[in-house]
């Protein structure tokens, strides 16, 4: 079990938004979908890419650079050219902080 960090304030991501923070060291994309937030590796896996500037239908990520797709719940890559998954953090909500769990 890792331990959960503070990243951000709900006020700071509306739903439908994402954001890009970095926690220990992680460069992290956190997303607002409907009101809940998730947490994936900022980085596709095809060439890097920022997923934190995609553009965010539902809960799936578009890559702004090759237009590879994530779902940010589970960051399983839903379409190429991302060969792989990204990693996918817990999230938790205490008051009005958002905190990301690091293992």
């Amino acid at each position: 079990m890792g331990t959960f960090h503070k990243v951000a304030e709900t006020k700071n991501l509306a739903p439908g938004q994402g954001m890009a923070v970095e926690v220990a060291g992680n460069k992290i994309a956190l997303f607002n979908v409907d009101g809940t937030c998730y947490a994936i590796a900022d980085t596709c896996t095809h060439r890097g890419g920022p997923l934190s500037e995609g553009s965010l239908e539902g809960s799936t990520v578009t890559c702004p650079w090759h237009g590879a797709n994530f779902d940010v719940c589970t960051g399983k890559n839903l379409t190429p050219p991302a060969p792989a998954e990204v990693t996918s953090y817990n999230v938790r909500v205490e008051g009005d902080d958002v905190e990301v769990e690091i293992s």
